[in-house]
C-alpha cells in the first residue's frame, strides 16, 4: 500500500496541509519544519504524486529538448551526449524531467513541438540548434512559449535567450594556430551551412586567412553532412587540387576522425603530411591516433547553462532575455606538425 500525505502528517505530527505546503516549498513553512517533514517522507518512502501536482500548479516540471533533424547522427556524436549531460545535470538540480524529440525529418520534429506546446507536455523548450528556414523557433515565438536556444539566433537575437560560443573568434584563433605553425595552404571542412554555427566558423576561418595575408582558395573549402562516405569524397577532392592543403580546420571532432581515417587510407602520415584541428574536445579527440588538437567548446557547460537559463525564465517570465557566451580554448595534442619551409632550387 502506498504512503499518503496523511501518513506523513501523522508521523511528523503536523497537519496534512503542512505536508502539502512543504511539498510545494511554501515560504509560509519554516526551514526547521520542512527538514522534519522531508526526513519523515524519506523514511516512509513517500513519493510525490506529480500528476496531482501538475493539476494544482499548472506545471509539468518537464523541459522539452528539440534536436536537429539527423537524430541518429546526433546520438553517434559525443558532442550531443555531453550537451545533453549538461542539460540533465541542471534539470536534476531543480527537479525537472526531460522530454526529447525523436523525429528524423524537419516536419516530424515540428509536429512533436506542436504537441509539446498544445498538449502542455512541457513548461519550456531548449532548441539545440540555430538554422535558417526553421519552423520551430518562429512557432515558439508566435505562441509566446518559453524557450532557450543553443546557438546564436539567425534573427531577433536581442529578443531571444541563447547560449553559445563566439564561433567566429574560436575558428579564427584555431586557424591562426595552424598559420603560426607555418601552414600557408589550409583547408576548411565545415558542416551544413543552413546552421548558424557552420557559417560563423567559416567566417572566422576567412578572417584568419585575410589577417595572415594568405589566399582564400574556395577549392579548399568543403562540408560534411552525413558521415564517412562524405569524408572519403572530400579527401579525394582535396588531394586532387593542384596545390593541396597541408593543414585542415574541421569544425567537429566526429568529422575530423572520419577525415583522418580517409587520409590514412590514402597513405598519408599524420601529422607529418597533414596537420588537423577539430572542434568540441570530445572523448574521441583524446582517443584518436594521433590524438586530436581541438577547440574545447565546453559542451557540458553549454548544456548546463541553457537549462539554467530556461529554468530562470520559467521562474521569472518578465526577466530580460539574456545571452550567455561560453569561452573556448585550444587543446593542443599530437595531430599538428610545423610545416617545413620548401627549399628553393639553386
Amino acid at each position: 500500500m502506498s504512503v499518503t500525505i496523511k501518513d506523513v502528517a501523522r508521523v511528523a505530527n503536523v497537519a496534512p496541509s503542512t505536508v502539502s505546503r512543504v511539498i510545494s516549498d511554501s515560504p509560509r513553512i519554516s526551514e526547521r519544519t520542512k527538514r522534519k517533514v522531508r526526513k519523515v517522507m524519506e523514511e516512509l518512502g513517500y513519493h510525490i504524486n506529480y500528476n496531482g501536482r501538475v493539476l494544482v500548479s499548472q506545471s509539468t516540471q518537464t523541459i522539452g529538448i528539440v534536436t536537429k533533424v539527423s537524430t541518429v547522427h546526433s546520438f553517434d556524436n559525443p558532442f550531443f551526449s555531453e550537451l545533453l549531460r549538461g542539460i540533465s545535470d541542471a534539470c536534476h538540480e531543480e527537479d525537472y524531467s526531460i522530454y526529447l524529440t525523436t523525429g528524423n525529418t524537419e516536419e516530424a520534429i515540428f509536429k512533436e513541438v506542436v504537441k509539446m506546446v498544445q498538449g502542455k507536455r512541457v513548461d519550456g523548450v531548449i532548441v539545440l540548434y540555430s538554422r535558417e528556414d526553421d519552423q520551430v523557433v518562429p512557432y515558439l515565438r508566435e505562441c509566446n512559449f518559453p524557450f532557450v536556444m543553443v546557438g546564436k539566433p539567425v534573427n531577433r537575437a536581442g529578443e531571444t535567450m541563447f547560449v553559445d560560443n563566439d564561433n567566429i573568434l574560436a575558428s579564427k584563433e584555431v586557424t591562426d594556430y595552424l598559420i603560426q605553425l607555418g601552414h600557408e595552404r589550409i583547408g576548411f571542412i565545415g558542416g551544413d551551412y543552413h546552421f548558424e554555427v557552420a557559417r560563423d566558423r567559416l567566417e572566422g576561418f576567412r578572417q584568419a586567412l585575410a589577417n595572415g595575408h594568405l589566399e582564400e582558395d574556395k577549392n579548399l573549402q568543403k562540408n560534411i553532412q552525413s558521415g564517412l562516405a562524405d569524408a572519403d569524397q572530400v579527401v579525394e577532392e582535396l588531394l586532387q587540387v593542384k596545390d593541396p592543403p597541408t593543414g585542415l580546420v574541421i569544425t567537429d571532432d566526429y568529422n575530423a576522425l572520419t577525415v583522418m581515417r580517409a587520409l590514412t587510407s590514402k597513405g598519408l602520415n599524420l601529422p607529418e603530411d597533414m596537420s588537423i584541428v577539430g572542434f568540441n574536445n570530445t572523448m574521441i579527440a583524446r582517443l584518436s591516433n594521433p590524438a586530436l588538437t581541438t577547440v574545447d567548446t565546453q559542451s557540458f557547460q553549454l548544456g548546463h547553462e541553457s537549462a539554467r537559463s530556461l529554468i530562470d525564465l520559467l521562474n521569472r517570465p518578465d526577466m530580460i532575455k539574456k545571452s550567455v557566451i561560453i569561452p573556448t580554448v585550444i587543446v593542443e595534442r599530437d595531430s599538428c606538425h610545423p610545416r617545413k619551409p620548401i627549399k628553393q632550387a639553386d
